[in-house]
Parts: structure tokens; sequence; C-alpha cells
């Protein structure tokens, strides 16, 4: 038997130490989880992606009774952001979450879902996407999703 070790690189933050435009786009994201629809989970996240041309778009959770049937925050910003900018790609995507009104300690990591979606469109795009994962005591970040989806499946995996 062999064996591999994967790793990943995450960048581990306060808030003090981003930039002016990673500081807004968490608050973006902070703020879009006001407007989630979560009524079943109460676990409301928001976020915020940063396009190429300067755009920011924002996401939130959208619950169903029909669990199946909701959507990621994550996705709801990159498939609007796709669809409405489909020659940009996007440069920073910042993810926050709340529950009972508090944001939550340590950060939200996109879902397997959402990381499968964040890679296609860095492969469409041909370019990293930036991800910040905010909580209210920590924030991590990565330069790719690859970090943190490193045996990923992409286009590559569906020839023989």
């Amino acid at each position: 038997m062999n064996e591999r070790i994967v790793s990943a690189k995450i960048q581990v933050y306060t808030l003090e130490e981003l930039s002016e435009i990673e500081k807004n786009l968490i608050k973006l994201a902070q703020e879009a989880t006001e407007r989630a629809y979560a009524p079943y989970s109460k676990f409301q996240v928001g976020a915020a992606a940063l396009l190429a041309n300067g755009e920011i778009i924002t996401g939130t959770n959208q619950e169903n009774a029909a669990y199946p049937s909701g959507l990621c925050a994550e996705r709801v910003a990159l498939f609007f952001a796709n669809s409405q900018f489909p020659n940009t790609d996007v440069q920073i995507l910042a993810i926050a979450a709340q529950t009972g009104g508090h944001f939550t300690t340590e950060c939200t990591a996109p879902c397997g879902a959402c990381r499968q979606v964040i890679l296609e469109t860095e492969n469409r795009y041909n370019t990293p996407i930036r991800i910040l994962m905010a909580g209210s005591e920590v924030i991590y970040g990565v330069d790719s999703i690859k970090e943190l989806l490193p045996l990923h499946f992409d286009k590559s995996s569906l020839i023989g």
C-alpha cells in the first residue's frame, strides 16, 4: 500500500489584517445574511463576490421545505454573477453566517456542492478565486478553491 498526504494552505486573519476591499466584502456578506431565507435551519449565510470589472454581487441562502430544493449563498452569488456578467471573472468571494442573531464565531466554509461550483467558475475563467470565510473571531483565507478541494472533479476527469 502507498499513501499520499494531501494538505491545504489556509491563511488565518483578524479583520484588521485584511485589505479595505476584503473588509468591505466581509461586511457585505455579513449584511447579506439578514436577507437570507432560512426559516427551517435558522442558519443565515451571505456571500459577496468581487468581479474583475469592480461589480460586487451578493447572495444569500434560500431554503425550501423540500430541503434539496434550496440553494446556498455562494451558488446564488456565483450563478447571478455568471448570468449577468458572463465574460467577467470572479476575483474574491467572501462568506459569512449567523444563527440566533449572532455571527458564527468560527468561519463557515463552503459545502461540497458550492466547492464544486466555485471550481467550475475558476476553470471557466482560468482564474483562481480568493475565498474569505469569516467568523466573528477568525477569518480563513485561501487563494483558490483547490486548497479546499484538492482531489477535485473537473472536465479532465471526464476524459478516460
